[in-house]
């Protein structure tokens, strides 16, 4: 190359670095041993002119915002008292110096920390923890916590014009860096019941600004980020939830088990027990977050044959199959149309009704008049074992509470006394929701997803993990076999029979009775570190947790105490969640939030614990020093 096509080029590179722009995404600064993030846009600005002292050599300086009304030194600390109780973002570091809104009666009100520093300014705020630059610029505090369990896919903050962005932040851990910003800069109205509400999303559900993955590693650098928020998110954040990150599913929503499925991502970590129990899937991040962090409050799933309630009885979670269509779905991965569900997993019941009121809207009425009758299946009849005889007390307290009749069911010898000419529902629904879930995802998702990858990839498939390639591959090879038609009549003669029998509609109760079973009583293991003796099958056949997704029902999960088993894996007596499920008529959904409700004002159900023990707190044993 000459002498001067080389200049030109060097011109030209120079023209095209010099016309690029810088763009702050944010800081990352300690305080004492925690780490925070602070958003690039600065909430407000002050005249620091004064205060130019307070700088030295570094960059930010923390400082408290403390609305009083006298502002007299037991006022401010005991604000401070409350700031430490009430938030995990706020630290006594934050007291370097004190922004006060109000009108002090002294000049020494904030004499209980002598080395605090006065700020003052017009600025106003809300009450909290933030830093100050040397431009006099405010940023609020985001606390970083580590996903230790690896629930989330991707951590992500609101840019603040209604889209999201990954956010731009790494702390020792191992996993991503999760931002929570101070719970006092919120305060919850009626417009915004959800105001600084921490949830965590479903990594099927698109976020605007944010690439969906559905599990797939393909899939999510094929895509661009989503033009829309799905309409599930959007109601959250419309009702002021923070949406703090996308969180693990197993592959397309299909399920998987630990270590033997799990292929382009690997499952979260369950923290219950040993921590090395399976989490259930499809919602695998949604049930280990909530398990696992006190920092998170609810989760978004889907449920569409137990991904919602398979990782809440196992993890020890309040979690809901809610009555099929009461959200719709727009901008949302589909496993099967005809049974996906939107649900939600929390430790505290009264945080899942608020988020579940929002989410459902006008879907959702809760209501205080119960069903006096409870119908049982499988329900244990001896106090043999610790989980037996929780659940034996359980049901005791809530027939003595309703005033109710209990009664044992046995659903396939009721089905065929009341359906002589038809077959066992068993072998009626043996391949119902097989065919459905594949016959309806082919066309929705794997082929438009095929033919997009082999137009960018010169004729290539892309990579997807051995059960939905199993399912997919059997629902194609079935299809004139088994036939969406007579899936959906299938499906339609059970839903029939169940919502006129067993659950039927009740004017004055909702539901004429309640139906009970028990969800998870720690008698089983799935040990993550074990090898699958033979390939994965489509799940044919029909177990309980079916009865809901036929019905379209209402299906929660409640947990009730734990019980002890014989952990393999540190030789050592742990504990697993015993958790009941509940079923109603379809449409009780609001009777049910409102029942569960009422158990936790009696006592009879609590809030669960973040970390080991869904009852005794404590941290997972991995983290444990």
């Amino acid at each position: 190359m000459g002498f001067s096509k080389a200049l030109g080029a060097a011109a030209l590179l120079y023209s095209n670095v010099a016309s690029a722009t810088v763009t702050s995404t944010g800081f990352t600064v300690e305080l004492g041993d925690v780490s925070y993030f602070l958003p690039p846009k600065a909430v407000t600005a002050i005249d620091v002119t004064k205060y130019k002292h307070l700088f030295g050599t570094g960059s930010f300086v923390p400082f408290t915002v403390i609305e009083c009304t006298e502002c007299h030194e037991k006022e401010i600390s005991s604000a401070v008292e409350k700031y430490l109780q009430k938030d995990d973002v706020f630290q006594s570091g934050f007291l370097q110096a004190i922004y006060v809104q109000g009108q002090p009666k002294s000049p020494s009100y904030h004499a209980y920390n002598t080395s605090a520093t006065t700020i003052t300014g017009e600025a106003k705020l809300a009450p909290g923890p933030y830093f100050l630059n040397a431009l006099g610029q405010i940023h609020e505090a985001w606390r970083l916590y580590s996903d230790y369990t690896g629930a989330f896919t991707e951590s992500c903050i609101s840019t603040g014009d209604g889209t999201f962005s990954v956010l731009p932040a790494g702390i020792v851990g191992q996993k991503s860096a999760i931002a929570v910003p101070s719970r006092l800069y919120y305060q919850q109205t009626e417009e915004k019941p959800l105001a600084g509400v921490r949830i965590g999303i479903k990594d099927i559900y698109d976020i605007k600004g944010l690439r969906t993955s559905n599990g797939n590693r393909a899939w999510y650098w094929l895509y661009p980020p989503a033009e829309n928020t799905a309409t599930p998110v959007q109601r959250l954040i419309d009702a002021g939830a923070i949406i703090v990150g996308k969180m693990i599913t197993s592959q397309f929503a299909n399920g998987e088990v630990a270590t033997a499925d799990w292929v382009d991502y690997h499952e979260a970590f369950n923290p219950r027990g040993d921590g090395y129990q399976d989490t259930s899937s499809s919602s695998s991040g949604g049930g280990a977050g909530i398990a696992a962090y006190d920092w998170l409050d609810v989760a978004l799933g889907s449920d569409t044959g137990g991904s919602v309630r398979g990782p809440s009885q196992v993890q020890g979670l309040y979690g809901n199959r809610p009555s099929h269509g009461l959200v719709s779905l727009e901008h949302t991965m589909p496993l099967s149309p005809t049974l996906d569900t939107a649900g939600l997993l929390a430790r505290n019941p009264l945080t899942w009704k608020a988020a579940a009121e929002v989410m459902y809207k006008g879907n959702i009425t809760t209501t205080t008049t119960y069903p006096s009758k409870i119908n049982t299946i499988s329900w244990p009849t001896s106090a043999n074992t610790i989980a037996n005889t929780l659940l034996l007390n359980f049901l005791t307290n809530i027939t003595t509470l309703l005033n109710a009749t209990t009664s044992p069911i046995n659903m396939t010898s009721t089905w065929i006394s009341q359906n002589p000419t038809l077959p066992a529902f068993e072998t009626l629904l043996n391949t119902t929701y097989t065919t459905l879930i594949t016959q309806e995802q082919i066309p929705l998702v794997r082929d438009p997803f095929y033919a997009d990858y082999a137009a960018k990839h010169d004729g290539r498939r892309p990579f997807v993990n051995p059960v939905p390639l199993i399912r997919w591959g059997w629902g194609e090879s079935n299809n004139r076999t088994f036939t969406l038609a007579q899936a959906h009549t299938n499906k339609t003669l059970y839903m029939s029979w169940l919502n006129s029998t067993i659950l039927a509609p009740n004017t004055r109760t909702c539901s004429e009775s309640l139906l009970l079973y028990v969800g998870s009583d720690a008698s089983s293991t799935t040990y993550r570190n074990a090898y699958r003796l033979s390939a994965p099958r489509p799940p044919l056949g029909f177990s309980r947790g079916y009865m809901s997704v036929m019905s379209e029902t209402p299906d929660f999960v409640v947990p009730i105490g734990e019980a002890p088993y014989n952990s393999s894996v540190t030789g050592h007596v742990e504990y697993l969640p015993v958790t009941v499920n509940f079923m109603a008529a379809k449409g009780c959904d609001g009777m049910l939030f409102g029942l569960v409700e009422r158990l936790f004002e009696v006592g009879l159900v609590k809030s669960v614990l973040a970390g080991w023990s869904g009852v005794k707190g404590g941290e997972a044993l991995v983290l444990r020093k």
